[in-house]
């Protein structure tokens, strides 16, 4: 054992230890976050224009605090990026995380002297978790890829500017950056499918141990070695044991994936985005992510069907139930206050508090009123391919079709396949049936004749690849939504369908 692996397992039972005392004090520790929120914010001119001084408790944080998206705090957000210090958080963010959004152009997510140390410990502990809970440190030993954004940043008003995956890549400890691949230069190269060519080629002759990235860039990096070499992952990179994913549901991809690899390895689910990093899987039978409530960030749960409500619920921590669907909404030391993040999770405990990440709140489908959601369009596909083993899905993403003749509108499900099913009807058929089983409202549009049954469209194996290309997305940290309310993804990608 080297001696990275030994000396983590000391330093991952004090982390351990730590957590256990905010994760046994739940509501204790989000009051004493909230307060030095609201305390620190008192100062700032957001501060100023809301009454902080007078915010005593939670109740009153509601009265004078909406609930806002990033449209919603653009005007402070403008301020920010001027340079004005003291807007939305005392002095100046060190940082912007730049991100992609799709009313609001290019969102500027600051990051503070204050909120850096909950994207970084996040991750870290992560980590740090899976070495105490399985004894297993061997892979801290050997190489860890990072798939990611660049590194490079700019500057805005004197502040550093770049996707977080970038930030991050800065504060990588130094006792892991002798570890880490690829390097600097390759990481900077701007051109996803030049990148992904410069990776395999630095990598592919190295004792990987744990590969880190969004499962469809990451199968698309295992996809190039197989074509490239001829073999499986597990014989190209045999020491490579530990899988680190977040920013989609894994399920879709899981059998695909562990199929390119052809053996089983442990994986770790991350709950981060450029706001905050929220959650990790602490334990590897239990899919639920651990809810970090004692890092800078103060939750508030808006239950789903109330969201667009005038006055909806906010619910504080003791307040939420296992199994309902939540919006997330946070205030942080990041200076975001009742930010709606947009998206939704689901309680699988509340001792101690663990979610699973159900879907974006802007993401479904209800052009009929049948608020279909990424959970149950993905929990459908998860249960037909089960029936369907010989079946391989690529990716997927679903849409409305309206049309004006009565009884013929319905759902399309654009399906890119590793494997098409053998009998395309009948898999068909059983989807739209699971889903029926999984959304009432969708099963009534059918039984009533306002839908057709849903259709099946497959598409080229690398459609979605195609697509992402043509938008300038390839890669990084970018992804296609898993279902839509209109058709211009849907439109876009049946340029790519497989010609029958």
């Amino acid at each position: 054992m080297g001696i990275k692996a030994a000396l983590s397992k000391p330093f991952a039972a004090y982390v351990h230890q730590r957590n256990q005392a905010w994760m046994q004090q739940p509501v204790q520790t989000q009051q004493k976050v909230f307060t030095s929120l609201i305390q620190k914010g008192t100062s700032t001119a957001f501060g100023r224009d809301h009454g902080f001084k007078d915010i005593r408790n939670h109740s009153d944080f509601t009265q004078a605090v909406p609930i806002r998206d990033y449209e919603g705090l653009k005007p402070y957000f403008e301020k920010v990026k001027k340079g004005e210090p003291n807007v939305l958080w005392p002095g100046k963010p060190i940082y912007f995380a730049k991100t992609s959004g799709t009313t609001s152009g290019t969102k500027y997510i600051p990051i503070t002297a204050d909120s850096i140390s909950n994207h970084i410990n996040g991750a870290r502990n992560a980590l740090l978790a899976y070495v105490h809970q399985t004894g297993k440190s061997a892979f801290l030993d050997g190489k860890l890829i990072f798939l990611s954004g660049s590194p490079e940043l700019d500057e805005v008003s004197g502040i550093k500017t770049g996707r977080l995956s970038g930030i991050a890549n800065h504060h990588v400890p130094a006792y892991l950056r002798r570890n880490q691949l690829p390097s600097y230069q390759t990481n900077c190269i701007d051109d996803w499918e030049e990148k992904l060519e410069a990776i395999i080629t630095e990598t592919l002759h190295q004792p990987m141990t744990l590969i880190s990235g969004i499962p469809p860039w990451v199968q698309m990096y295992f996809d190039r070695i197989t074509t490239k070499t001829g073999k499986k992952i597990k014989d190209v990179f045999p020491d490579f044991s530990l899988f680190v994913y977040g920013g989609v549901n894994f399920e879709p991809y899981r059998a695909k994936l562990f199929e390119s690899i052809g053996k089983p390895v442990d994986s770790i689910e991350l709950f981060p985005a450029s706001e905050g990093f929220f959650a990790y899987q602490d334990e590897q039978e239990d899919p639920g992510l651990l809810l970090l409530l004692n890092s800078g960030i103060f939750y508030e749960f808006i239950p789903v069907n109330e969201y667009y409500n005038e006055k909806p619920r906010r619910l504080q921590i003791e307040e939420v139930e296992v199994g309902e669907n939540y919006a997330l909404v946070i205030s942080s030391n990041a200076g975001l206050w009742a930010y709606s993040i947009g998206d939704t999770v689901k309680f699988t405990s509340t001792s101690p508090y663990k979610v699973v990440v159900s879907g974006r709140i802007k993401h479904f489908i209800s052009a009929f009123g049948e608020h279909v959601i990424s959970e149950e369009v993905e929990k459908a596909m998860r249960q037909t391919m089960q029936l369907f083993p010989e079946v391989e899905v690529i990716e997927f993403t679903v849409a409305p079709f309206v049309s004006q003749s009565a009884g013929q509108s319905y759902h399309e499900w654009l399906v890119a396949f590793g494997q098409p099913p053998q009998d395309e009807m009948a898999f068909r058929q059983e989807l739209d049936q699971q889903l029926r089983q999984l959304n009432v409202y969708y099963d009534d549009l059918i039984t009533g004749n306002i839908l057709a049954p849903l259709k099946l469209t497959p598409l080229l194996p690398d459609a979605f690849q195609q697509y992402m290309k043509s938008q300038g997305k390839l890669g990084g940290q970018n992804k296609v939504p898993r279902l839509s309310n209109d058709r211009i993804i849907a439109d876009a990608l049946l340029e790519l369908k497989v010609k029958s």
